[in-house]
């Protein structure tokens, strides 16, 4: 029997593609919420099976769980394999995320992360639809950006704030999908789009998505990640969930860097007319 050569086609990409964020390079493009889970079991599955390097803790809710007496998943994780990025969810002013976020940074230093200045910046006082308050996100970022903070955004798709975000400082631009937790979807698909177009930062979509192709949809069109958090924690098996976000982001991913052909009015057939063999 011949021996067989197998040849392993690897496309000019860079397959270390990591996530970049004020100079911290991250593995996954997949970042995770942590809260709605029915049982800390549940999301530390969930956790694992992302591979998500990124997990997001809202700073009230864990303060909260001590001020109780109950565990909190900040206790139950392997901070020496994931970053934490605390949130200031539940905050309704400028001033309110401003001492979340130093809370954030205090905890941060006690799981080990001394160098870890991150914070997912929320600054939400709509308590129906829960649309972020711009004139107040953009207050609280500049004097976070100017305390040393990394801060990363949360918006609705607002390429004009997106853009004085960036001007003063922040790490990333964070717009919704759609409402959280709502799982609409990409229904600000053409502010998005002009919001990666302009910025010199990350963006990473986040709220709204429902499903694994929605994430994938983000990724194709240009986001650096995507940040979820009820469409695992809520829905029938969680850890799958997590394994089909995971892989959807992975193939947006690829298809984005790939190039995706353009869209065309006509069919275009696949093999060309010109050289056909001619049948006598």
């Amino acid at each position: 029997m011949k021996n067989i050569t197998t040849y392993n086609f690897t496309p000019n990409i860079n397959l270390t593609d990591h996530l970049i964020i004020n100079n911290k390079a991250f593995k996954s493009r997949f970042m995770l919420g942590t809260g709605k889970y029915k049982s800390l079991k549940e999301a530390k599955e969930s956790i694992n099976i992302s591979q998500a390097s990124i997990i997001t803790v809202a700073i009230r809710r864990a303060q909260y769980a001590k001020k109780i007496g109950k565990s909190n998943l900040i206790d139950c994780l392997n901070w020496k394999k994931l970053w934490l990025l605390p949130n200031t969810a539940g905050c309704e002013t400028a001033e309110e995320a401003i001492r979340i976020a130093s809370l954030g940074r205090e905890i941060n230093k006690k799981i080990g992360q001394i160098d870890n200045n991150f914070i997912k910046l929320e600054v939400i006082s709509d308590s129906h639809y829960l649309l972020p308050d711009p004139i107040g996100t953009l207050k609280a970022a500049e004097y976070l950006v100017n305390n040393n903070f990394s801060v990363l955004p949360y918006i609705y798709p607002d390429p004009i704030l997106a853009k004085q975000l960036e001007d003063i400082g922040c790490k990333t631009i964070m717009p919704l999908g759609s409402p959280i937790g709502s799982g609409q979807g990409l229904q600000n698909l053409k502010n998005i789009q002009i919001i990666i177009e302009n910025a010199k930062i990350p963006v990473i979509i986040d709220a709204g998505i429902g499903k694994a192709s929605e994430a994938s949809q983000a990724m194709e069109i240009g986001a650096s990640a995507v940040l979820l958090n009820t469409a695992v924690a809520e829905s029938t098996h969680p850890s799958i969930m997590a394994d089909a976000m995971r892989l959807g982001i992975i193939s947006g991913r690829k298809s984005h860097l790939a190039g995706t052909i353009k869209q065309k009015n006509f069919a275009d057939p696949s093999s060309p007319e010109n050289g056909l063999l001619k049948l006598i």
